[in-house]
């Protein structure tokens, strides 16, 4: 739910929904001020272990939301290198294949950039995998006719082996962009927030102490919500997953190849 939102619309809903609950603790806040001495204790002991509890929270999904960036970034630099060794070594094989392989690596790796641009598990994400699919098949068929037609050279088998791995990289990297934190999890972490600081506004106005500290809170641990969403939303947002390996590499690929096969 939270991914398919647009990033405009992801913050002003965190913003809404701790803001209200501040707002929503202190009317409360004042209106209880004439209990103040039946309730100040509870209250004040249960925003602060509350507010304890989210910390952990909030640190435990930064900490699933940058594991999962950081494989993902490592996916895409791992799959870029494995389409550069496939490349180099097609460059290897004999003729009409070599030139067939290189056009089709080409293909591929533009759809692997373009994968980088797309929504994960979107239809357009969808029709690209399946077009690295038809590639994908066609290079192994290609492949098959190197192997017949050299059944005891060394490059076909060396090259057999690497288009093997790239083609499951390619399944790394698509498992990586879809691999995102619960939905549970995250409305946990927004609700978690909203609650602690309805409580610890509830608890200042019955002191009769200013909002200023209360809102400045709530704005950092609304920003922290954003960076933690961000960071899970690999294509879209602000922090994206680079996908410089791939264009390094696509740019590589514009200049005629170093080796010529047999």
């Amino acid at each position: 739910m939270f991914f398919s939102l647009s990033s405009w619309a992801l913050a002003f809903i965190l913003s809404a929904v701790v803001g209200t609950a501040t707002a929503a603790g202190y009317a409360a806040g004042y209106y209880l001020r004439e209990h103040e001495a039946k309730v100040r204790e509870p209250f004040g002991v249960l925003q602060g272990a509350l507010l304890g509890v989210v910390g952990l929270i909030l640190a435990f999904g930064l900490t699933l939301a940058v594991g999962r960036y950081e494989d993902r970034r490592a996916a895409t630099v791992t799959e870029s290198n494995a389409i550069g060794t496939t490349y180099l070594r097609a460059q290897l094989l004999a003729e009409p294949v070599r030139s067939r392989s290189l056009g089709l690596l080409r293909r591929y790796t533009d759809l692997a950039l373009q994968v980088s641009r797309e929504v994960p598990n979107s239809s357009a994400m969808r029709r690209t995998t399946a077009a690295e699919g038809v590639v994908q098949r066609r290079l192994w068929g290609l492949a098959g006719q190197a192997i017949d037609g050299a059944p005891v050279a060394s490059a076909p088998r060396l090259y057999v082996e690497t288009l093997n791995e790239m083609i499951d990289q390619q399944t790394v990297r698509e498992a990586a962009l879809n691999n995102r934190i619960p939905t549970a999890v995250l409305a946990l972490e927004i609700f978690g927030a909203a609650i602690a600081f309805g409580l610890l506004a509830l608890y200042t106005a019955m002191h009769g102490r200013g909002a200023t500290t209360v809102i400045l809170a709530g704005a950092l641990v609304t920003i922290l919500l954003l960076i933690i969403f961000d960071l899970d939303r690999p294509t879209r947002g602000l922090i994206r997953v680079p996908d410089s390996p791939l264009v390094a590499l696509r740019a590589s690929m514009a200049v005629p190849p170093a080796a010529q096969g047999p």
